[in-house]
């Protein structure tokens, strides 16, 4: 009896803690949402956007530090003084964008969103505030002038982008970035062969290279717009009636123009205004296929994991030996050589690995091109001999200093010592720790898309987007590295039994 009272106590407990949470949510919800009661409650509409995109977007102001610039910017303001409050940023990764408005992160997505049919299916989408034409750039002197002449060359655009979504229809190897300038970097360096962007960015990173010519004519056409959630219609409203407002007395041409962003594709907006929103206008209007998971994204899935295995044994193959090296220089090498082993390692310890393969990549890219697949190798190979280098170091301490005076008293020299009795026991102790490193690196790995990388977790967060659904490309993704570090775990399991003097089955 005094159990079942006792299990009667707990259920109750457990629903008094799960209904106080409901409460508290049910508080918090008027903060977050975006009905336009809430807004004006608040006196505040919270726009989204990614201050990465940098000029003309959104990017912060030199001269204000703290403040920010942008044609999105002045939209968003005179939106919020249109509505009756007033507007205020929340930055997010532009790849999230979309799922953060759905979360209510925000109340309206602003940042360069694209009018596609798929985000019109998700999203509730304003009337246009901006006409975009894709530009083709190409290095200057190059004969390529369409699509079709870069069959089988490499073109740069960026990630979840109508531009993404016009080359997956042709036949190019398509380099993904995740910034604006980077691809025209590449371009001026001879690693892509070509940039697929929108004018606005084209015009402002590219077209200025005297390395960079950029092709007359738009290979499509499209429209920014603005997004809220689909539980929102009211907001919606308010929105495309203030933009509206902004297009009729000539506001939004006054903050185009103020950015030189005026040109002869946005005069038609009064006419989309009134057409309620149109998606395109003149020459080709690109609308993409639907997407859906397949034999052909499982085949992607397993070519992206390929490159994950491929690039972490090449940077585990460049850091295993490499830190070998460190260890020993350090640890009985001259004072010179000790010193700068030690400086290696707290240098590629002490800074983040993201950094180090930008300057990699990109920083060092007028002194030596390196491709994306080299740089990745040598980026993470450098950054984990560092950690090898320790492991090493820390085994070669753990063995007790008579192994050394027996070497010595056999008339072994020093790198007969270490080459014949310290190396070989100090690999046995070092042996777990490489292996969890080397795991550690299998995962890291996905760092590399930085650097237009599609590697598994890359190619996960493309086919989430397109197929918008988390569910099964992260479950498949989660699976596929389970799959690569598994056996290499047993299998460096197995070899640590096999070199050990007594085994531990317990430890098995």
């Amino acid at each position: 009896m005094a159990g079942f009272a006792w299990r009667f106590a707990a259920k109750r407990s457990v629903l008094a803690v799960l209904a106080a949470l409901g409460a508290w949510l049910a508080c918090v919800a008027p903060a977050r949402a975006g009905a336009l009661d809430d807004i004006r409650t608040r006196g505040e509409l919270t726009w989204g956007g990614d201050l990465q995109g940098g000029a003309p977007y959104v990017f912060e102001d030199p001269a204000s530090p703290g403040g920010m610039r942008g044609f999105e910017v002045d939209i968003a303001r005179a939106l919020g003084r249109r509505l009756g409050v007033t507007a205020r940023f929340v930055q997010n990764d532009w790849s999230n964008l979309i799922p953060a408005l759905e979360r209510g992160d925000f109340d309206v997505l602003l940042n360069g969103l694209e009018a596609t049919p798929e985000r019109r299916a998700r999203l509730l989408l304003t009337i246009p505030y901006f006409v975009y034409g894709e530009t083709l750039a190409v290095r200057r002197g190059a004969p390529y002038r369409t699509l079709d002449d870069l069959r089988g060359k490499r073109v740069a655009t960026l990630n979840q982008s109508v531009a993404h979504q016009i080359l997956t229809e042709h036949p190019v190897t398509i380099a993904l970035y995740e910034g604006q300038r980077e691809p025209y970097f590449d371009l001026a360096h001879g690693r892509v062969d070509a940039v697929l962007l929108d004018h606005v960015i084209a015009d402002v990173y590219g077209c200025p290279l005297a390395e960079v010519a950029c092709l007359p004519g738009d290979v499509a056409r499209g429209v920014y717009v603005a997004a809220v959630r689909r539980d929102a219609p009211e907001l919606l409203r308010a929105v495309d009636a203030a933009l509206a407002a902004m297009i009729a007395d000539g506001e939004l041409r006054r903050i185009l123009e103020a950015y030189r962003l005026w040109d002869a594709r946005e005069e038609e907006l009064s006419r989309r205004a009134a057409m309620g929103g149109v998606t395109g206008t003149g020459g080709h209007v690109y609308e993409p296929s639907r997407r859906r998971f397949d034999l052909a994204e499982l085949l992607l899935f397993l070519h992206g994991a390929l490159f994950t295995l491929l690039i972490s044994l090449g940077s585990f193959a460049l850091a295993l030996p490499l830190g070998l090296l460190l260890a020993v220089g350090r640890g009985f090498g001259s004072r010179a050589v000790s010193f700068v082993a030690a400086a290696y390692v707290e240098l590629f310890r002490g800074t983040p690995v993201l950094l180090q393969l930008y300057v990699l990549y990109f920083g060092l890219a007028p002194l030596i091109r390196l491709g994306p697949f080299e740089a990745a190798i040598l980026g993470l190979g450098l950054n984990y001999a560092a950690y090898e280098a320790e492991v090493h170091r820390g085994a070669l301490l753990a063995l007790p200093a008579g192994q050394t005076e027996a070497a010595r008293a056999l008339g072994l020299s020093s790198w007969q010592s270490l080459r014949y009795v310290l190396l070989p026991q100090s690999f046995r102790n070092a042996l777990p720790a490489l292996t969890n490193d080397f795991v550690s690196l299998l995962k890291d790995s996905s760092l590399v898309s930085v650097i237009t990388v599609v590697e598994l977790t890359k190619r996960m967060t493309i086919a989430a987007v397109d197929l918008r659904d988390w569910v099964v490309p992260g479950v498949l993704c989660a699976a596929l590295y389970f799959a690569m570090s598994f056996p290499l775990s047993r299998l460096a399991l197995r070899l640590e039994r096999s070199l050990a003097h007594d085994s531990h089955p317990r430890l098995a």
